[in-house]
């Protein structure tokens, strides 16, 4: 690990024309993006390598980040999918024994760039009033303040953006171990197969151990294609962006729907699920992101503290008559969990995998071994 922090002076720049000066580090560039703020306190690792955060800018709430350095067992991807960091207080020395980087050596080999000495709450207090909010992070050497904000106008946002088939994997592969530090082989034989929409690895440890062998397929593989490797199962995964304009997604799901194929789709995959059974999403204004939401079991009454992170919800009032409400979010009453009642498919807007956060609702994954179990005795 390297001995000194070299950082640089730089800007964010928020469409709003608020203007914040901070220390940059990681790599020297200019990007843009849509802000968010996560409220996790643990776990940075795991959600700068989330895809779900592709063409984002993280704002951290807690004060101290890169405390516990990088290794190379946490990671939930192969790569940073947010465009920049933001947080207050930047440790550019470790202490931990499974650290073999610094988060600024990690930006840089990502070439993502980060800035710190921002007053966060503020900033934070910013995003919950306007709602999340296009920003540009750069290099004071590289963009006035006013070339920034514009640049923070000009991004076009989320909202009509298909992220999912840009962060999904090009080619099928096998996953085959289970949850760390075991991370034991799969031991069960029920073939499912997940579709890639920015799957986290966390998630494919879990399925493992709970059904066996996943294969991993591309977003847009068609549903023939899927039916081939002959699946007990489908997995719909976690990703970044709308999920309304992902309509080689829905009417594949649709396909799977007909033939009663057991479904579990958790965040974007949640969202997919919802608009093939025939409702609709829509933007929210700050999102959840972080990991101590409440969320309540609708039927058993049950509150579980879980980890979120999704700006698109789906609209409980648009539900058709076969999809009942399942959990739902205890901080604004949003939709949290669906379940159709005359076919084998449920799903999940938070991430019951947390990496980070609680585990209290892995249980879904339990619920979908028992339905594909149950599938394969047909």
């Amino acid at each position: 690990m390297e001995e000194f922090l070299v950082s640089f002076p730089a800007i964010l720049a928020l469409e709003d024309g608020s203007i914040f000066y901070g220390e940059g580090f990681g790599e020297e560039k200019i990007d843009v993006g849509e802000l968010v703020f996560n409220t996790s306190m643990t776990g940075y690792q795991e959600i700068i390598t989330d895809p779900s955060y592709k063409k984002q800018i993280i704002t951290f709430t807690h004060p101290h980040i890169g405390n516990t350095g990088i290794n190379d067992e946490d990671n939930e991807s192969s790569a940073i999918h947010a465009s920049g960091l933001v947080i207050n207080k930047h440790c550019a020395k470790p202490s931990n024994w499974r650290s073999n980087k610094t988060l600024d050596e990690f930006l840089r080999e990502q070439e993502v760039i980060a800035i710190s000495e921002i007053n966060t709450r503020k900033l934070t207090s910013i995003l919950r009033d306007k709602g999340s909010l296009n920003s540009c992070i750069a290099p004071l050497s590289k963009l006035t303040a006013e070339e920034a904000v514009v640049k923070a106008k000009d991004f076009s946002g989320l909202k009509g953006m298909d992220l999912a088939k840009v962060v999904s994997v090009k080619e099928q592969y096998v996953w085959n171990e289970g949850v760390w530090p075991a991370n034991n082989l799969a031991t069960k034989n029920h073939p499912v197969v997940a579709f890639d929409f920015g799957i986290k690895n966390n998630i494919l440890r879990l399925l493992s151990d709970h059904v066996g062998e996943i294969t991993v397929v591309n977003a847009e593989t068609s549903f023939e294609e899927v039916m081939e490797l002959s699946p007990k199962g489908i997995f719909l995964s976690n990703g970044p962006g709308d999920p309304e304009p992902c309509t080689y997604a829905i009417d594949n799901i649709r396909k799977f729907l007909e033939i009663n194929l057991p479904i579990f789709g958790i965040c974007l995959g949640h969202q997919l699920l919802a608009l093939a059974g025939g409702a609709s999403t829509y933007k929210m204004k700050f999102g959840h992101h972080g990991a101590n939401h409440p969320v309540q079991d609708l039927k058993t009454k049950e509150v579980f503290i879980t980890s979120q992170n999704h700006g698109f919800a789906v609209d409980e009032k648009t539900l058709p008559a076969n999809i009942s409400a399942s959990h739902v979010s205890l901080f604004d009453q949003s939709l949290q969990g669906i379940e159709f009642t005359d076919k084998p498919a449920f799903s999940f807007q938070g991430h019951p995998e947390a990496s980070p956060g609680p585990q209290e609702i892995q249980t879904l994954f339990k619920k979908f071994q028992s339905m594909v179990e149950e599938y394969a005795k047909t």
